[in-house]
């Protein structure tokens, strides 16, 4: 088929591809050290090459030509170089995500690093290149004086397409992938990731698995890195990894650049970074990305800025180890890895890992549901427990979400930075689906006086199982006289909630850390149905103490010396509650009134 091409397009492509072709005979190397070119004297027309790997862990070299200078592009000062992408191998596919980081090089000195895509469809492929001295300025900034781990990044709205950003100038975004995840598992948390900003690809591999307790400390001789290679920042590693790959910009002994644009704008921070090596590239005329294999820790980035990402090779970076221990048809099973310390990461990925547990196995099935009990493990305090009941995979994959989110409640706190130790969650079967359904509540009086009993009957069925008659004995003491009260059966949250006890702990109410814990461990229990009963107040609050109906002139005197402190609410005050039914999930709230008389 004749080319389209004009013929110069034409003769200029050939040439290209011959001198790629002499290149790789005669093993021409990438400029070792290389000065650095000032960005005033680069010219439209200068011819380029720029470095990345396409496949295994060795750079190769692309051509490129400079279009111009964009002054200003990315912000005041912050200038873009921008270049014609004219070796034939990449004009197909574009700038790749992956490719971030790749250094270009100009008459042998070193210009920028390949950073932005700049159009999608284009008949011509461009690129735009950060310059070396903008990302140099990164490794002269501060490191986080707080090493247990870096700030929360903001959420990006969901309601932003992807077809509102095309045709900006954007960064390449690293190619996030993950080893040890299924496909269906991958799809379930695709959304979660992209929420904070994080292009989540399940196509990817690990090279290493299980705990990985010192990946540095136990390796005999010191990695290296250079120009044009492929790095990782790691999420998590083991039997779960989770890594964005990019590609090595500078490196000046230990000290690593790479990326050339933000990966997080975390600016100070502490996380993981990983070797890696490149399977192959998978182009696309909308997003070209480089499917790789992640390998072991080999030291930690510390800064995360506008104009790149800085680290050392040899640090070991602080992470939280997570194991998770699951029945399958023969025996139990752990999964075991490490991930980073990062107050919204750290609980998606301790949720991915779970999710693995629950759907990823040919072993694993848990059709008529499990328990899953987490423990976490905080430093100089007793371990937290929270115990969830799931009727089935589907019950767990729907309550995703809400499992995020109780484990960023249990996980981290407003008062101090402190990142636990280590998490464990513990799978266990039902034996029967723990489903049950509330058919009817009997009181046998309405109507009562002190020292009188009263009986309670309720009526309930579990899933395909024949009704069943659960029955009570309430004995009414002096104190109830005179009162109208009301019987309850609901579930632990429901009335958490209607006593006032919120599951969203109020930061002023609490006077630290550890009352924060001794918050969360006084939740009640989520299965089961409590059947309680209580009386109306006001609930005067004072730290996690409540004082129900305080007379007015009190209440007064310490609401008005810290109001933030002390709370009023209209809340349901139990006088006598018992927990029944635990193992099986209910979603009922019933009401019956009591009226004790003098």
């Amino acid at each position: 088929m004749p080319s389209t091409l004009p013929p110069t397009r034409l003769r200029t492509r050939l040439a290209e591809l011959a001198l790629a072709l002499l290149a790789t005979c005669l093993g021409w190397a990438q400029p070792q050290g290389a000065p650095l070119i000032d960005l005033d004297d680069l010219q439209p027309g200068m011819k380029g090459e720029v470095w990345t790997v396409f496949k295994g862990s060795q750079p190769e070299a692309f051509s490129v030509q400079v279009t111009g200078i964009l002054r200003n592009a990315l912000g005041p000062g912050k200038s873009m170089i921008l270049c014609e992408l004219t070796d034939p191998r990449v004009q197909s596919m574009g700038a790749v995500a992956g490719m971030s980081g790749s250094p270009l090089y100009i008459d042998g000195k070193l210009a920028g690093v390949l950073a932005y895509q700049i159009q999608r469809f284009e008949t011509v492929r461009h690129a735009g290149f950060t310059p070396i001295k903008d990302m140099l300025e990164v490794t002269a900034l501060p490191a986080s004086r707080d090493l247990l781990g870096p700030a929360p990044i903001p959420v990006k709205g969901a309601s932003q397409s992807r077809s509102s950003l095309e045709g900006d100038i954007k960064p390449l975004t690293p190619a996030f992938s993950a080893g040890g995840l299924s496909p269906l598992v991958a799809g379930l948390l695709t959304p979660q990731f992209e929420a904070l900003g994080l292009s989540f690809n399940a196509l990817g591999g690990s090279l290493e698995s299980g705990d990985l307790k010192s990946d540095i400390s136990n390796r005999k001789s010191s990695p290296t890195l250079q120009p044009g290679g492929v790095v990782a920042v790691a999420l998590a590693v083991g039997d779960i990894t989770i890594a964005g790959t990019g590609t090595v910009s500078h490196v000046d002994g230990n000290h690593v650049l790479a990326f050339g644009h933000p990966m997080m704008s975390l600016g100070a921070t502490e996380l993981p970074m990983a070797s890696a090596e490149v399977v192959t590239i998978l182009p696309s005329q909308f997003n070209s990305i480089k499917v790789s294999n992640t390998g072991a820790i080999i030291g930690a980035f510390s800064q995360d800025r506008l104009s790149g990402i800085y680290g050392e090779i040899g640090r070991e970076p602080a992470m939280v180890p997570v194991e998770i221990s699951f029945p399958t048809r023969q025996n139990r099973k752990t999964l075991n890895f490490r991930a980073v310390r990062h107050e919204q990461v750290l609980p998606m990925i301790a949720a991915t890992g779970l999710a693995q547990a629950v759907n990823g196995s040919n072993e694993s099935g848990f059709t008529r549901g499990f328990r899953v009990t987490t423990t976490v493990e905080f430093p100089g305090s007793a371990p937290v427990e929270l115990s969830q009941i799931y009727p089935g995979p589907q019950g767990f994959n729907q309550g995703l979400t809400d499992l995020v989110g109780n484990l960023s409640l249990w996980l981290f706190n407003p008062y101090e930075r402190i990142f636990p130790d280590r998490i464990r969650f513990a799978v266990e079967d039902t034996p029967d689906t723990p489903q049950g359904i509330v058919e009817q509540l009997q009181v046998s009086r309405t109507n009562a006086a002190p020292g009188e009993r009263v009986d309670l009957g309720l009526g309930w069925r579990g899933f395909q199982r024949p009704p069943v008659m659960e029955n009570l004995t309430l004995d009414i003491p002096r104190a109830w006289a005179g009162k109208d009260l009301e019987i309850l059966v609901t579930t632990g949250p429901v009335m958490d909630e209607l006593t006032g006890r919120s599951r969203t702990v109020a930061v002023a109410q609490l006077r630290g850390f550890e009352e924060y814990i001794s918050a969360l461990r006084e939740f009640r229990q989520s299965d089961g149905l409590y059947i309680a009963v209580v009386e109306k107040t006001r609930l005067l609050t004072d730290q996690r103490g409540t004082t129900p109906d305080m007379p007015g002139s009190l209440e007064r005197i310490a609401r008005g010396a810290d109001e933030a402190r002390f709370q009023r609410r209209e809340a349901l005050a139990p006088l006598w509650e018992q927990h029944i039914l635990p193992g099986t999930l209910f979603n009922i709230l019933l009401r019956k009134p009591l009226n004790v008389t003098d």
